[in-house]
């Protein structure tokens, strides 16, 4: 890993609004106020008080040029929505389609929007569960819009493959005490399941249409606004199947993403997307050491992984 990946939290910030705001300094723009929006896996910074939020990646197995490459993706897919009127999140205007790269970094630039009822502020589990309901049911509107995209070439669950192997591999060689050595042997077979199935999609299930994908549950990266709520964080875009995008949603969700698509949700291949889904999770403990309050939010996930049965691709496939 880079160094910016070895620093702490707050250093992290730092960083990232040191380079956020040189890289928009280097477009023009002027930020007076900047200020971090939020740090987690990627720094959110918001070059106030111009509308534009710079996304500086803070941690990340892949390759600079591979961040980059994903990006692209990213921007195209978001920026073909925007420019349709659909309900997104948008490329800022104010900077190129195009990722910027200053100092071995990858940055991409977004507008500024104002949240008025963020997901933080739901603390009530009836109420929360009533959102991602209806947030499903946006999540079908969605998905009826990319459907229409033109890129037949976006790799096929790109955020599993080769996405999650890489975070195992580091876990390989930078072991979590939350993981046993069995376990972490039962992730890598799991993996090679991803692989078999990403690599002939339609003989593990034939029914199945894979189509253009938000790719990290939309239904959770959903933002509500003064005009309406829009879909953000396309960085995980992909082809695959709609059940992808319905992982962890609930039954209530799934029901209501049927009935808002006119579409029944196959689920043998969900259960399949959600046993992939906590695989990815076990993985993201890879950046558990360099985040150190990030191991206690992934442990129930991780604590469902360890309760289902192996992952496994249909007795037909696997034949």
């Amino acid at each position: 890993m880079t160094d910016p990946e070895i620093m702490t939290a707050d250093q992290r910030a730092e960083y990232a609004l040191d380079l956020a705001t040189r890289a928009g300094r280097g477009l023009g723009l002027q930020a007076e106020e900047p200020r971090v929006l939020h740090n987690v896996f990627n720094v959110l910074v918001h070059l106030a008080p111009h509308p534009v939020v710079v996304r500086v990646p803070a941690l990340a197995v892949a390759m600079v040029e591979e961040q980059a490459a994903k990006q692209r993706r990213e921007l195209a897919v978001a920026g073909w929505l925007a420019d349709r009127g659909a309900p997104v999140v948008a490329p800022s205007p104010l900077a190129p389609r195009e990722p910027v790269a200053l100092d071995g970094r990858s940055l991409t630039f977004w507008e500024f929007v104002t949240e008025t009822d963020p997901l933080s502020g739901v603390t009530d589990p009836a109420a929360l569960e009533k959102r991602f309901v209806e947030q499903t049911g946006w999540a079908a509107q969605l998905h009826a819009l990319l459907a229409g995209y033109p890129g037949d070439d976006l790799p096929v669950l790109s955020p599993l493959v080769p996405a999650v192997g890489l975070t195992l591999d580091e876990l390989a060689r930078n072991p979590h005490p939350m993981l046993t050595a069995a376990e972490l042997d039962r992730a890598r077979a799991e993996y090679a399941v991803l692989e078999a199935l990403v690599q002939d999609f339609s003989a593990c299930f034939p029914g199945a249409r894979l189509q253009t994908l938000h790719g990290d549950s939309p239904a959770y990266n959903a933002l509500r606004t003064a005009t309406g709520h829009l879909f953000s964080d396309f960085e995980d875009v992909t082809r695959g199947p709609v059940e992808w995008d319905l992982t962890l949603v609930g039954p209530a969700g799934v029901e209501e993403y049927e009935r808002v698509s006119g579409t029944a949700v196959d689920r043998a291949l969900l259960d399949v997307m959600e046993g992939a889904r906590l695989l990815q999770v076990v993985g993201a403990l890879a950046f558990a050491t360099l985040k150190p309050d990030l191991a206690p939010t992934l442990e129930p996930v991780v604590g469902l992984w360890r309760s289902r049965a192996p992952l496994s691709l249909p007795d037909a496939a696997a034949s």
